[in-house]
């Protein structure tokens, strides 16, 4: 059963592109994508505002979009526009590691000479521009820097939080015979118990994302925030070398036994809100961990699998559902540029598995059925964004399999508010998520 070298790259460059990409950052493999490829960002209908290139297009629509969270001033996102050159990915990493490097000097300074509000929004700077850096290295064929660049950002994170008002606190959760990292947010002023938002992350995004897509907008309400790194995530992933599994409410109820531990939280009004591949792990945990009282998926996601398929050529498809391993992990072994290995390296690395057949066939038990979405109690919250690449139609399938309280909420291109995660419209993201969260626990 021949794949040509033409099918095969043309099929598994939109499918390694479109698997579990988180805001911020798109993942088409190719560079001048034509923008035929279904889940692929520009196939979506996704516009070239900066770069024709995908990866670079949506990465910089996201580190633009955080400056709504002062994770950047954007005039210095313009000024890095124009001195990267499309698709040099090498050159990318370079520009924005180098401007991480440059607000974490400036953070330095301030906070050395008491500063401490300006060091905070300066360490968030840098957290900004070296998270965006991360999705540049494995294209640029740099996996070796992924690990250093990751604790530049994570010591950026700590710093940070411990100079807001009052300091972010890390946290143990208990989890299996370890425990998983943590962050525990009180808002300005806070006493009592309070409703908490419980922050899931997605497959690539970082403890920034967790406070740009709902932690500032929860403590600016009148919530606590908790997140973690889950299994894949940060610290798990790099750290302990935990990796995804598809059974989430096993995270999450350890989450909700830490959460129920402290004196600050109202048990009666726990809410979950997960942000790209968390619009899966959200409602599959909301099925089985019942104290959670609301959730949002943003989008809804019924089967991971399909971001990772749906454009694979049919034989190279005919080989997973005949389970010939050894013939499906040599033709994408011989048959796939360094470039594209490179981004499924990219998107295998959270799951820990080496074996091409085997990482696509994990892929499948990410699937969401009528039976698990029937137990679901608690009322959710569906996103739906025009132009969603990587799981479109999912979550109108979500929402019509959701059989309590339920609302799908469009956001649309004309307010500018379209593409995966909405990364371009944090404003009108949360005022309508959280304006329902509102409503929905009062």
């Amino acid at each position: 059963m021949a794949v040509t070298r033409k099918e095969f790259t043309l099929g598994l460059a939109a499918a390694l592109g479109a698997a579990g990409a988180s805001p911020g950052r798109a993942a088409d493999a190719t560079t001048g994508n034509d923008g035929s490829d279904p889940t692929s960002p520009r196939g979506a209908g996704q516009s070239d505002y900066f770069f024709q290139n995908s990866t670079m297009e949506f990465t910089f629509l996201g580190a633009l979009g955080r400056a709504y969270s002062e994770a950047a001033d954007v005039g210095k996102l313009l000024y890095l526009s124009r001195q990267i050159k499309d698709g040099d990915f090498d050159g990318a990493f370079t520009a924005f590691k180098v401007a991480g490097d440059e607000a974490a000097q400036i953070a330095e300074a301030s906070s050395t000479r008491g500063h401490r509000e300006s060091g905070r929004q300066a360490w968030t700077w840098a957290q900004g521009h070296y998270d965006a850096s991360l999705y540049f290295l494995d294209p640029a064929g740099k996996p070796d820097l992924m690990l250093p660049t990751w604790e530049l950002l994570y010591s950026a994170w700590q710093k940070a939080i411990a100079l807001m008002e009052p300091p972010g606190e890390p946290v143990d959760i208990p989890y299996e015979s370890t425990t998983l990292k943590g962050f525990y947010f009180r808002g300005p002023g806070a006493s009592g118990r309070r409703p908490l938002l419980i922050m899931n992350n997605g497959s690539d995004g970082s403890l920034l994302d967790m406070l740009h897509y709902g932690g500032l907008g929860a403590l600016a309400r009148g919530y606590d925030m908790l997140t973690f790194d889950g299994p894949g995530q940060g610290q798990a992933l790099w750290k302990q070398k935990l990796y995804f599994r598809p059974d989430w409410e096993k995270v999450i109820t350890p989450v909700v036994d830490f959460a129920l531990t402290r004196d600050t939280v109202d048990p009666k009004r726990i809410a979950l809100l997960g942000i790209s591949q968390g619009g899966y792990w959200v409602p599959r945990a909301a099925a089985f961990e019942h104290r959670i009282a609301a959730a949002i998926a943003d989008p809804g996601v019924v089967d991971v699998s399909a971001s990772w398929t749906a454009t694979l050529p049919k034989q190279l498809i005919e080989l997973l559902d005949t389970g010939k391993k050894d013939v499906f992990d040599g033709a994408i072994s011989q048959g796939m540029p360094p470039s594209l290995k490179a981004g499924l390296a990219f998107r295998m690395r959270p799951f820990g598995i080496a074996s091409y057949y085997d990482v696509f066939k994990a892929t499948m038990d990410y699937r969401l059925t009528e039976e698990i979405v029937g137990q679901i109690a608690c009322p959710m919250l569906v996103t739906s964004p025009d132009g969603e690449a990587f799981w479109p139609g999912q979550s109108q399938r979500l929402y019509d399999m959701l059989m309590g309280k339920k609302v799908l909420q469009p956001f649309t291109i004309a307010e500018g508010a379209d593409l995966h995660c909405e990364p371009k419209a944090a404003g009108l993201r949360g005022l309508r998520i959280f304006d329902w969260l509102d409503e929905t626990l009062a």
